[in-house]
């Protein structure tokens, strides 16, 4: 008889066993492997979430607010692969609202740091194109005016010219009537002709003036170019400021020359502003940067999704006895369906024959328990829970052990009959 005993507790041992363990070997380090991630996700996504917020309050109260926020977001995604939300909508969608809360948070806060990666080169070469327009607008003016001054001492020279010549020929408005139409080089042809010499020296002071300046404006240009690809930035800023400077003192030179306000020269930023880092601002949102948005959300996503996973999954496989008590158990329940998942669904509470008889299911209820607690079953409502992949090689290798054992239980008491 302890042979027919032990063949009818026959230990699993089939192909659909092996495939399962193995299988579940493969999730469990998976889900081992899942751990360190989570909590390197979870780190990262912290240290961005506080460079933020310590930008705005008491940097231990940013800590501490953000420990809380992504025990929130690991926590509430761990709850919700536990829950079905038609089993408890309230519970579902407080754990979901929690969890929102903490993800926007997060990356709120989170997209000041990335922000300030992603923007760091565009920020320096807005502050690079606003000094240039500056200096553009002021060199324009700049050679406007010089422009203006030019023509007006070429005019003042061409008038002298012109004076000079009708003096010659007596043809000058101002010449006496008895020298008039007399042509020569005389007194009043020299005061004239003085006129003129000296008008064209002031032009010829000028031009070479202007000279000067225009190589002042081409250094200046060639600063400004070297400030966007000079290895030292402080060098070449500082290079800028003092041929800036030497313009500006070249141009107030000519400040009697017109008789009119030079053009207002703009105030440059200094080099501590001109070199300064991002500083976290809700300003930045107005200055939206999707790359900095989703590179922030992505690390949160990941952290949920692993997170979700990691509970979702089987945590391992059953014992030898715990297999044999869920298929015992499992075995009392009689009403089962395919849904609409093409998963095997199963009510779990009573029938009204199993009411009215007060009959007491506290085992398989257990079993349930168990295997919704291991990621076997998944709970759908307050009646249903629906078969997980992982069991069905489970269920399969003990109903064909229980086939084999009732076969050998037959084959045996037949041969026993024979024999009597």
């Amino acid at each position: 008889m302890k042979k027919t005993t032990d063949l009818n507790k026959p230990r699993s041992s089939g192909l659909g066993y092996f495939i399962n363990q193995i299988q579940t070997f493969f999730v469990s380090m998976l889900r081992i492997w899942t751990i360190p991630i989570v909590l390197m996700l979870s780190i990262c996504s912290g240290f961005t979430t506080y460079y933020g917020l310590s930008h705005f309050i008491t940097p231990w109260i940013a800590l501490v607010i953000t420990v809380a926020i992504q025990s929130i977001i690991v926590i509430c995604s761990l709850e919700i692969a536990s829950i079905h939300w038609k089993a408890n909508k309230m519970r579902y969608f407080s754990v979901v609202a929690s969890l929102l809360i903490a993800l926007a948070a997060s990356i709120t806060f989170s997209y000041f740091k990335f922000y300030e990666i992603s923007q760091q080169d565009n920020l320096h070469i807005d502050r690079i194109n606003l000094i240039r327009a500056d200096i553009k607008q002021y060199l324009e003016n700049v050679l406007e005016l010089k422009s203006e001054l030019l023509q007006r001492k070429q005019e003042e020279v061409d008038k002298a010219s012109q004076e000079v010549s009708q003096a010659y020929f007596g043809t000058h408005p101002d010449i006496a009537p008895q020298y008039r139409n007399q042509v020569g080089e005389g007194p009043f042809w020299k005061r004239f002709n003085q006129i003129y010499e000296e008008k064209k020296l002031v032009l010829d002071a000028k031009q070479n003036f202007f000279n000067n300046l225009n190589n002042d404006i081409r250094q200046l240009q060639l600063s400004l170019g070297n400030l966007d690809v000079s290895e030292e930035a402080e060098k070449a800023f500082y290079q800028l400021i003092e041929d800036y400077q030497r313009v500006q003192l070249s141009v107030n030179q000519i400040a009697g020359d017109l008789g009119k306000p030079l053009p207002a020269a703009p105030l440059l930023m200094t080099y501590s502003q001109f070199s300064a880092d991002i500083k976290p601002s809700f300003s930045m949102w107005v200055g939206f940067s999707l790359f900095a948005f989703v590179c922030a959300a992505m690390v949160d996503f990941f952290t949920v999704l692993l997170s979700y996973r990691l509970e979702f999954t089987a945590p391992g496989p059953l014992t030898q006895q715990e297999e044999d008590l869920v298929f015992e158990c499992l075995r009392q329940f009689t009403e089962f369906r395919i849904n609409e998942n093409d998963e095997l669904e199963m009510i779990i509470e009573k029938t009204d024959m199993e009411k009215a008889r007060r009959y007491s299911d506290w085992s398989r209820m257990f079993a349930v328990g168990l295997l919704l607690s291991r990621g076997f079953l998944r709970k759908i409502d307050d009646r249903r829970v629906e078969f997980a992949p992982t069991l069905y090689p489970l269920l399969a290798d003990k109903m064909a052990d229980k086939v084999a054992a009732i076969k050998m239980q037959s084959s045996l008491e037949k041969q026993v009959e024979r024999n009597e």
